[in-house]
């Protein structure tokens, strides 16, 4: 494995988050009275705000009163993530210090909005381990589409293949190979797909899991 840089989701990866985002969902849902659809939920994960809304609108038909369900969705979710910590998931500052202490840039690619983002990785203490933050409102094709990992790989002036990519969505898997990054996959709400198996990428059970075989990889290079 040949490797200059590591570039990372944020959701669901980094922090805990998805729980939380599904749930004021389900709140934002039972409010409007609105039925939650969990497997149209599901396959807004790891997309950016347009792709969100793309997948809604078509999963619960023209009736949806979409601007009315957002608003009521952000101020939840605003609610929790601008003022609480997000739990840090397994294995994350482990990896991200051993990155450091050889020397490889981060990175951030995440589809959530740059406010938000920075906020949550403040206030989980992860900020000043990354080079850069790359966000889903600053490019035009969210995940799946590779944009915002090409994106970060160029702004850390690293050629795509030779960055490691981590991920815990389908989606973000995609976007991810699509750019031709070597890529884990960590799941969290939603297990790989078959299609997503085909891809030929690493499936580990924990981010603590990927630094031991980084560190086996490295010592019997």
């Amino acid at each position: 494995m040949n490797y200059q840089a590591a570039i990372f989701d944020m959701d669901g990866l980094l922090l805990d988050t998805e729980r939380v985002c599904k749930g004021v969902f389900e709140e934002a849902c039972a409010s409007l009275s609105i039925p939650f659809l969990e497997d149209i939920y599901l396959d807004i994960i790891g997309r950016n705000a347009q792709g969100i809304e793309q997948v809604i609108r078509a999963g619960y038909g023209s009736d949806l009163d979409y601007p009315v369900l957002h608003e009521a969705w952000r101020i939840r979710y605003n609610a929790v993530v601008k003022h609480q910590a997000i739990p840090v998931k397994e294995g994350v500052v482990e990896l991200l210090t051993w990155l450091k202490d050889h020397n490889i840039p981060t990175a951030v690619a995440t589809s959530t909005q740059q406010d938000v983002a920075k906020i949550k990785l403040d206030l989980a203490g992860l900020s000043h381990f990354f080079d850069n933050l790359t966000t889903g409102c600053e490019v035009k094709n969210g995940k799946p589409d590779p944009e915002i990992y090409l994106l970060a790989a160029n702004r850390l002036n690293i050629n795509p293949q030779q960055c490691l990519a981590f991920e815990d969505s389908n989606n973000g898997v995609l976007s991810a190979v699509s750019a031709k990054m070597q890529t884990f996959q960590i799941p969290d709400l939603v297990q790989p797909s078959t299609e997503i198996l085909t891809l030929g990428h690493t499936v580990s059970d924990s981010l603590s899991h990927v630094l031991a075989e980084l560190k086996q990889r490295k010592y019997a290079a």
